[in-house]
C-alpha cells in the first residue's frame, strides 16, 4: 500500500480500499485537518526540521492535487524548528529524555 496514502496500522481500525487494508496515513490526515479548520490555502506551516520529508513533502502534493496549486504553495512558507538536545540525544516522550516546564522552572527562573 502506499503509505503516504494508507497505514497499514498496528491492527487497530482500518477499512479495506483499493489500495489495500489500512486507514488514511499520518500524511492525508494533516491535510485534511488543516483544509478542514484553514480552507485551501495555508499561509505559515510549522514542524520540526525531521518532518520536511516526507511528511511535509506529502502534505504539499496532497494539496497541490487536491486544491490545484502550484503557486503560491501550499502553505507559503514553512517553518521548521530544530529540536532540544538532551545528553546528546533529541528530546523525545519516546526516549523518556523530557523535561516539563514545570520541571525546568523548579530548577531556573523564566526571566
Amino acid at each position: 500500500a502506499d503509505s503516504a496514502a494508507v497505514d497499514e496500522g498496528d491492527g487497530g481500525t482500518s477499512w479495506r480500499s483499493r489500495l489495500g487494508q489500512g486507514r488514511p496515513g499520518w500524511h492525508i490526515e494533516c491535510s485534511a485537518m488543516v483544509h478542514h479548520v484553514f480552507g485551501e490555502s495555508l499561509d505559515v506551516h510549522c514542524g520540526g526540521q525531521d518532518l520536511k520529508f516526507p511528511h511535509h513533502d506529502n502534505e504539499m502534493a496532497q494539496c497541490a492535487a487536491a486544491f490545484g496549486h502550484t503557486q503560491p504553495q501550499w502553505p507559503r512558507v514553512f517553518l521548521h524548528t530544530g529540536h532540544v538536545h538532551i545528553k546528546g540525544r533529541k528530546m523525545s516522550k519516546s526516549l523518556k529524555n523530557f523535561v516539563t516546564l514545570r520541571e525546568l522552572f523548579k530548577e531556573r527562573s523564566p526571566s
